[in-house]
C-alpha cells in the first residue's frame, strides 16, 4: 500500500489516471488541481508517490516539481503530460523527475511507471 498524490487541473485526467490504479491494491489517493496545492498537500500528506501534470494555471508543474524537491530531494514524482517534447523530458528529468508519462494515461504505463519507482528502481 502507498500514499499517492495526484495534481491536475484537469478533473477528467485525474479521473482518467485514477482508473488506471487499481482500487483492491489498499493506495491511499489524494488529489489537488495546481501546483500550490500540490506544495501543500506534498508536506501534510507525505505521499510515497506523486503524479503531476506541467500545465496547469497558477503555480505549473514545473516550479511545483522545484518547490517539491528543495522540500524533500528524495520524492518521487512522476509528470504527466501531453508535452512529449524532448527538451520538456530533458527538463524535468534534470529537475528530478522520475519518470514522464505520456497523456491520455494508459494503464500498463501508469502501473509499470508506479511499480518500478515503489520497489526503489527508479530514483530521483
Amino acid at each position: 500500500m502507498a500514499r499517492i498524490m495526484i495534481i491536475d487541473d484537469s478533473l477528467v485526467a485525474r479521473m482518467s489516471l485514477k482508473a488506471c490504479i487499481p482500487k483492491d491494491a489498499g493506495h491511499e489517493l489524494k488529489e489537488g488541481n495546481d501546483g500550490s496545492v500540490a506544495i501543500e498537500l506534498y508536506q501534510s500528506f507525505k505521499p510515497d508517490v506523486t503524479f503531476m501534470d506541467l500545465t496547469m494555471p497558477g503555480m505549473d508543474g514545473i516550479a511545483a516539481l522545484e518547490a517539491i524537491r528543495r522540500l524533500d530531494p528524495a520524492a518521487r514524482v512522476i509528470i504527466l503530460t501531453a508535452d512529449i517534447q524532448r527538451r520538456t523530458i530533458e527538463r524535468v528529468t534534470e529537475l528530478g523527475a522520475c519518470a514522464v508519462v505520456k497523456k491520455p494515461p494508459v494503464k500498463e504505463a501508469v502501473l509499470a511507471e508506479l511499480d518500478k519507482v515503489l520497489a526503489g528502481g527508479v530514483q530521483p
